[in-house]
């Protein structure tokens, strides 16, 4: 029974396909790379309906696969001849030009890398006859680390050296598995990045790099889209997606990583089109906090806020999923039978959401420790990779990992340190805010970003050598409001001044939201900043010195519940206490004793 021609068949009259269909019929000679009638035909048939015909040859000489395409490119199907796959896939194609020009294109040898192909050859073809072929193999590991493609061409379609072009074909298969093992495992995955262009003066685009990077994929292109209504079904539309997946053969991409969130049918259908994994910034974001969360109450927030953005997906994504062998957007929790089936997700949910409300509770009880102890929490919020991390250790020697990538740090960090005049407080470190940060995620962070709101003072970090920093400045503030904490005081900290021209002078007074300009990993500024926290911290309070009577304990109990206590000492009449006290529990106090 004839084997079945692939690709784009629609118009082409049966007695042409019958013709098409006969080139399985040929058989290539062991030491024949291509046969001058099967060229010959190819050409014929090329110039009758003016597209594109590729043949897949056997390394036994069959035929073992025959396409049609556009008047442009053919889809060439993936195919593996040989299983191992530190080898060549054991096929080597053969497809024809329209336009005469028989020289290989850049998708043309990326396909020949990605895919493995023995050989990649091509032919012009000008009013139905042959002009020139070209053929090339995959060759050694270049200086940046990518594989060089050896060339042969032009050579007469008629007078082909047949016994070279095979040979090249074995000392290729040996040259590849000679380095293929070494070389896979130090390759990252090779990411084509694609959004659409903001009109907010942002380029999210440098930031889902920046993401991509820390993520570990190596980014070979960004494509900005024009601003345009979302297609429901591929996201970009069919057209777009077509020129999408020529750039991945080209650029011989594994990942397509979009810059807003996809559904579930959108993913599936670009995984079609593209024939390469597909994720979106969600997607991206999740892994990186999969990656990064070193303590038990982090992973089981990250893995939360996967399992919920997973769920309503599991049907959609169908190459994503069956990726075992791992790759970015493929950590965490782990696949199982294709994730798991939605009951049992149901129920992974719910046990995590009981063990973090265990977890909650022991944080609270650490929590009111603290507060107990009335020393002041100061809180570090900001962007990612504006420099918390970095002046957290500057300022209490935490030692925490600090690093130039985004959510570098990810597990929120407590530490207590003595302010210039002795004032004990205590120093919080959360994770890094982000453009279009996930919604599972805020909401499973949820718990620890509350403490946000219970802080006495927020310190802002702000990287002013970014140029974005006023819109970083806007989404750290509206996530802020989110968790009910616009209204707790604070003080913009501006940081990476070390990297300006001119380092800022301070401000002078006060005019609003007090201001700081600081290099924390210079230490420059640092002072400065200490006494501002301590300016804030007391402004509206009052220092009071007292030596309240043993009788009266619950004077003292009340200090140590709404002051800041500067000095204690036993005395025998009483308790000798220096303080600070907001003015409203003044009269309180004043009642006690």
């Amino acid at each position: 029974m004839a084997q079945k021609v692939n690709g784009s068949l629609n118009g082409i009259k049966a007695a042409t396909l019958e013709r098409i269909r006969s080139l399985y019929d040929l058989r290539m000679g062991l030491k024949e790379f291509a046969s001058f009638e099967l060229i010959q035909l190819m050409s014929e048939l090329t110039g009758e309906i003016g597209r594109e015909i590729s043949v897949y040859i056997a390394r036994d000489g069959r035929i073992a696969d025959v396409s049609v395409g556009s008047d442009h490119k053919v889809d060439m199907p993936s195919m593996r001849l040989v299983r191992n796959e530190d080898r060549l896939c054991g096929v080597r194609c053969l497809h024809t030009h329209p336009n005469g020009d028989g020289r290989l294109s850049g998708v043309d040898l990326g396909t020949l890398r990605s895919m493995q192909l023995d050989s990649m050859a091509s032919v012009g073809v000008l009013e139905g006859r042959p002009t020139q072929l070209y053929a090339a193999f995959i060759g050694d590991i270049n200086d940046e680390g990518k594989r060089d493609a050896l060339i042969y061409g032009p050579l007469r379609p008629n007078k082909l050296p047949n016994a070279a072009l095979i040979n090249e074909i074995f000392i290729s298969d040996d040259r590849f598995r000679s380095v293929t093992k070494t070389v896979h495992e130090a390759e990252p995955e090779r990411a084509i990045l694609v959004g659409i262009e903001s009109d907010a003066g942002y380029d999210t685009l440098e930031e889902l790099a920046e993401l991509a990077k820390t993520a570990g994929a190596a980014v070979v292109r960004k494509v900005p889209l024009k601003k345009r209504a979302i297609d429901n079904a591929t996201y970009v539309g069919s057209g777009k997606a077509e020129e999408l997946s020529l750039l991945g053969s080209e650029l011989e991409a594994d990942l397509f990583i979009f810059d807003d969130e996809l559904s579930a049918i959108q993913q599936r259908n670009l995984e079609t089109a593209l024939g390469a994994a597909v994720i979106d910034r969600t997607t991206l974001i999740l892994d990186i906090f999969a990656s990064r969360a070193q303590s038990r109450e982090g992973k089981l927030q990250v893995e939360l806020a996967q399992l919920k953005y997973r769920l309503p997906r599991l049907l959609g994504q169908g190459q994503a999923l069956s990726r075992l062998g791992g790759g970015i957007g493929t950590r965490g929790p782990g696949e199982k039978k294709l994730e798991i089936d939605r009951r049992r997700i149901r129920r992974r949910i719910y046990e995590l959401e009981e063990e973090l409300k265990a977890v909650d509770k022991q944080r609270e009880l650490r929590s009111v420790g603290r507060r107990q102890g009335s020393v002041p929490l100061v809180a570090l919020v900001g962007y990612t990779n504006a420099g918390k991390s970095t002046l957290l250790n500057a300022l209490s020697g935490a030692g925490v990992l600090a690093e130039d990538k985004l959510f570098a740090t990810l597990d929120p960090v407590v530490r207590g340190m003595d302010l210039p005049s002795g004032t004990s407080i205590t120093l919080s470190d959360t994770v890094g805010f982000i453009n279009k940060l996930p919604h599972d995620l805020i909401n499973a962070f949820r718990s620890t970003l509350e403490e946000v709101a219970q802080a006495d003072l927020i310190l802002h970090v702000i990287d002013v050598s970014s140029d974005h920093h006023d819109t970083q400045m806007r989404v750290v503030e509206e996530v802020l409001a989110s968790l009910g904490a616009g209204d707790t005081r604070r003080i913009d900290v501006f940081n990476k001044c070390d990297r300006l021209a001119e380092f800022p002078k301070q401000p002078e007074g006060n005019d609003g939201r007090r201001r700081v300009f600081i290099s924390a990993k210079n230490g420059t500024g640092l002072e400065h900043l200490l006494d501002t926290v301590e300016k804030e911290l007391n402004s509206g309070r009052h220092e009071v010195d007292l030596v309240i009577p043993y009788s009266r304990y619950e004077a003292a109990s009340f200090i140590y519940k709404n002051g800041t206590v500067l000095f204690e000492e036993h005395l025998p009449e009483g308790t000798h206490i220096k303080a600070y006290m907001d003015e409203a529990d003044l009269g309180q106090l004043k009642k006690l004793l």
